[in-house]
């Protein structure tokens, strides 16, 4: 596991701290903190078997999910139903620290294995889709580019 001087889980620049696990809250969610770098975002995927809520502690984030942009700053959420396709992206050149919230608990340990493996999107999506789908997590289209969620 790779983890940075605060204990985080750091993988390529994205910082995790396991706030809430599933094994703490007898598999109800999980709570991570998301220290994400200025231009870094998924790819677009669907949570299977979880819905996903976000909370902007500081910075911001563009959100692409069911096809609508959305624009969400510190102090602001943002509603993923399970089986909705989305991703988001961060706009500015500062970092945006967040919270996720996955209801129910376990894909927790999705960040963990890909901060294990440090993992890198193009490269190793054939390794990273075969992680995904043991956490109910399908890719389906590429990272947001800033002309995706024109402000």
């Amino acid at each position: 596991m790779k983890y940075d001087a605060d204990g985080d889980l750091d993988w390529l620049g994205v910082k995790y701290r396991l706030v809430q696990t599933a094994a703490t809250s007898g598999g109800s969610l999980s709570i991570t903190r998301s220290m994400s770098p200025a231009g870094s975002g998924p790819p677009r995927h669907i949570h299977h078997a979880e819905d996903e809520t976000f909370y902007i502690l500081s910075g911001r984030c563009d959100f692409w999910v069911g096809g609508e942009v959305f624009h969400r700053a510190a102090g602001e959420t943002m509603f993923v139903p399970r089986g909705t396709e989305h991703t988001f992206r961060i706009p500015d050149d500062a970092p945006c620290d967040h919270l996720v919230v996955l209801t129910p608990g376990g894909f927790e340990g999705f960040f963990a294995e890909m901060a294990k493996g440090q993992y890198r999107v193009p490269e190793d999506m054939g390794q990273i889709a075969a992680i995904a789908s043991g956490f109910n997590l399908s890719f389906t289209g590429p990272p947001l580019s800033a002309a995706d969620v024109q402000r």
